[in-house]
């Protein structure tokens, strides 16, 4: 178990460059950050800005160019990709703008899934009653293309937080519903979050869900401001 107030994630002048035709471009530079266990964190910024870049390098999607990012007091700079994807399994849930469901199974086997990637004998109860609590306890056996963009949506909560991350990263897990659903999907993520104590990372355009945050990080030209 985490003590209150741990510094769950961590990084140390952390950049990212990519090569172009005419050297190297730079997304991210020198970003130093402290987020402690439980705590709400809104990354806004303008399109291009690097929001997303380090939301992935946080989450261990992605490899810096230079710097360090622990995560839960392990180092993912010093992991393969092995290393990387055992550290998510065990720490992490995601949320996307694009949901993200596997398109032949049902909602409860969407969220079912997670739990039986790690051998959990009591997954298909667990997801009835995450559904249930998102309000889909009548679409268990749809699949994603029965459902509409917000039913969508709580599937992917309910997924990601199936496996009781100690971090959920959200990537404008509001930017493909209307103004009214996006609302009931903060409301949801944001009880969810209390509920859980998880500590939430999210990437957002959405001036309402950034506002509901405990911190809000600009970031501007690839930099924290």
């Amino acid at each position: 178990m985490l003590k209150s107030n741990e510094v769950i994630i961590e990084t140390e002048n952390l950049g990212k460059t990519v090569p172009i035709a005419d050297g190297d471009l730079s997304i991210l530079s020198s970003v130093n950050l402290t987020i402690t266990e439980g705590e709400s964190i809104a990354i806004v910024g303008a399109s291009g800005s690097g929001k997303s870049t380090l939301l992935g390098l946080l989450a261990g999607l992605d490899e810096p160019t230079k710097g360090r990012v622990a995560l839960n007091g392990q180092e993912l700079t010093a992991l393969d990709e092995d290393g990387r994807a055992e550290v998510r399994n065990k720490w992490v849930g995601f949320v996307f703008q694009s949901f993200q469901l596997m398109p032949r199974l049902t909602a409860l086997e969407n969220v079912m899934l997670p739990l039986e990637l790690r051998g959990d004998k009591g997954a298909e109860q667990t997801a009835v009653n995450l559904l249930k609590r998102v309000g889909l306890e009548h679409r268990l056996h749809h699949t994603p293309m029965q459902l509409s963009g917000g039913e969508q949506q709580r599937v992917a909560l309910a997924r990601a937080f199936v496996t009781e991350p100690a971090i959920l990263f959200a990537d404008e897990p509001t930017g493909n519903l209307d103004s009214k659903t996006g609302e009931q999907i903060i409301e949801l993520l944001f009880e969810l979050n209390q509920e859980k104590h998880t500590t939430l990372v999210l990437v957002t355009h959405d001036k309402s869900l950034a506002a509901r945050c405990q911190r809000t990080l600009h970031i501007e030209a690839g930099q924290l401001t």
